[in-house]
């Protein structure tokens, strides 16, 4: 009885006209801020949540689709098939705990333990490494080992720019006026955090970040003349990065033509293959479980190529609906966050726009890579790609939006955040 009152009470309210409608639009309905409407069914937005789960389980489906012939190879013949899915499945349930953990996490909290968490990213930066501590895999030290999942601080690293970045903007709205006086402390931030991933290396996760704290900064009131000043700094600093190392310079160039003698056996080998899986595929898949790249022709099938192997197995129609999946969930993130800075939460806005710029521009980089549109880089695809700590850190930073949405709907129903 208590909730048919309850929804009597709420759809009751709908008919009435009010003045009061907020400037900001949700789930394609204009709302009202009615003190008669009850607070406790503000929720969140379902439809966001059932995307985040659909390229969840796809992506569980896929791993194991990638991996199941892994253990064939001598390199991997200690593992049983399903031991990558059974990894996958641990980190997709530690992830989900922690994600319903950070929503219960207040905007106003995360505000206040950003600069903290900013400085505790720093730290595991660095310890990671610290010989003994950091785990070197394929000449890179990225990771650092917890027992049940190796922990990536890099992708920490990517939330806690984000929460800095935000809380420093609002603190700093006076950009326009002293530009270079308000900016350069957290350029200097960004790049010391940079400094420490391409010692690991790990210039993917430092673009990513860059781009992030780029966005952020757009979207917190720097003008455009200045924005577009700062991304010539950024291209500049980054043709230079490359340019000035030899394996990098190499990879470019395998990157512009994979298939010669020269690159084909080499640097351009996994690129070359991913082009091959694509062409298998061609409108349709071959079928699910049918991809015969991932049979040790294509490294990392089931982490940074995740998405050949769902071009081949599903063809041009399963990229389509993977695409148009990110671009929904991303738009709706978006959605979110300036329905947040039209309720005057700056903080939580920026917050969301950026978890969105996250996303968005991972999702972007990975399948430009598996498709040859971008040279290849170590990222990997958001939500479905193999990663312990990437799905960690996926999910907790989608549970913050989902709470800012929440927050947000309380706000437009006339409660409080």
């Amino acid at each position: 009885m208590t909730a048919i009152t309850r929804l009597s009470g709420w759809f009751s309210g709908l008919g009435k006209a009010t003045s009061d409608v907020l400037p900001v639009r949700l789930g394609g309905q204009s709302l009202s801020r009615s003190p008669s409407t009850p607070v406790s069914m503000a929720g969140f937005d379902k439809a966001l949540v059932w995307v985040i789960v659909a390229l969840l389980m796809w992506g569980l489906v896929m791993v194991y689709s990638a991996s199941v012939a892994m253990p064939d190879n001598p390199k991997f013949a200690r593992y049983a098939h399903t031991h990558f899915l059974t990894r996958h499945v641990v980190s997709l349930i530690v992830a989900f705990i922690v994600a319903v953990l950070a929503f219960q996490v207040p905007m106003t909290t995360w505000e206040k333990v950003a600069p903290w968490l900013f400085v505790a990213s720093l730290m595991l930066l660095i310890l990671v490494l610290v010989p003994f501590i950091g785990k070197g895999v394929n000449g890179a030290r990225r990771w650092i080992t917890l027992g049940f999942m190796n922990f990536q601080p890099s992708e920490l690293a990517k939330f806690a720019v984000l929460l800095y970045a935000a809380d420093y903007m609002v603190r700093k709205m006076d950009v326009k006026e002293r530009f270079f006086r308000a900016v350069m402390p957290m350029a200097i931030a960004i790049a010391i955090v940079g400094l420490l991933l391409l010692a690991e290396p790990d210039m993917g996760a430092f673009m990513v970040i860059s781009v992030i704290a780029m966005g952020i900064l757009f979207l917190g009131g720097v003008n455009a003349r200045m924005f577009f000043v700062i991304s010539a700094v950024v291209v500049v600093a980054f043709g230079l990065m490359v340019m000035l190392s030899d394996w990098r310079r190499e990879r470019i160039f395998a990157y512009l033509d994979p298939w010669s003698d020269k690159y084909s056996m080499g640097k351009g080998y996994q690129l070359s293959h991913s082009l091959i899986a694509f062409g298998r595929g061609e409108v349709f898949g071959v079928g699910l479980g049918g991809s015969v790249e991932k049979l040790h022709w294509l490294p990392e099938a089931h982490t940074d190529f995740l998405m050949a192997v769902i071009g081949e197995e599903f063809g041009f129609i399963g990229v389509l609906v993977v695409i148009g999946l990110f671009m929904w969930m991303t738009r709706r993130i978006m959605h979110i966050g300036r329905q947040s800075i039209a309720l005057d939460r700056l903080f939580a806005g920026l917050v969301a726009q950026g978890v969105g710029i996250w996303m968005g521009f991972q999702t972007f980089i990975n399948i430009g890579v598996n498709l040859g549109a971008l040279p290849t880089k170590g990222l990997t695809l958001p939500l479905m790609s193999y990663g312990g700590s990437a799905i960690l850190m996926n999910l907790v930073s989608l549970a913050v939006v989902l709470r800012i949405d929440y927050e947000n709907r309380l706000l437009m129903r006339g409660g409080r955040a």
